[in-house]
């Protein structure tokens, strides 16, 4: 069986922004929801802030050990691709914590090769948030 690759990666400018936030505001973490507008974008927490539950997906972690995670429902339309959270300059709206900062993170995607999608596939579901 091959390795998986991971769910979600970031990319080197995101990763500055997330070590600059983290020393703002301590741990953080990412969800994405299904909304529109800005619920379909990755949000950025204080880690605990926004609670997660048995219909959110964990991705994984970026940056170390910054977890992402994503609903269910968008998972399911989402989980033949790898999400690459960016950042950009531009405010978005919402409660995320880089809003103030005049940039904004979103995500890019890629679809998983058939060999990726069967070593996922093979390694079973990824985890989900407690109910």
């Amino acid at each position: 069986m091959a390795d998986p690759p991971p769910r979600v990666m970031s990319t080197p400018a995101a990763d500055a922004w997330i070590a600059r936030l983290t020393a703002m505001h301590g741990p953080l973490m990412f969800h994405q929801s299904g909304g529109c507008c800005d619920g379909s974008v990755p949000m950025c927490y204080p880690r605990g802030e926004f609670k997660v539950g048995g219909q959110d997906v964990l991705l994984g972690h970026i940056a170390g050990d910054v977890p992402v995670w994503i609903g269910a429902a968008q998972f399911e339309y989402a989980r033949n691709t790898q999400l690459t959270i960016d950042v950009a300059p531009g405010r978005g709206a919402g409660m995320s914590l880089e809003t103030p900062e005049g940039i904004r993170f979103l995500g890019h995607a890629r679809l998983f090769t058939d060999a990726e999608a069967l070593a996922l596939e093979e390694g079973g579901p990824p985890p989900r948030g407690e109910s």
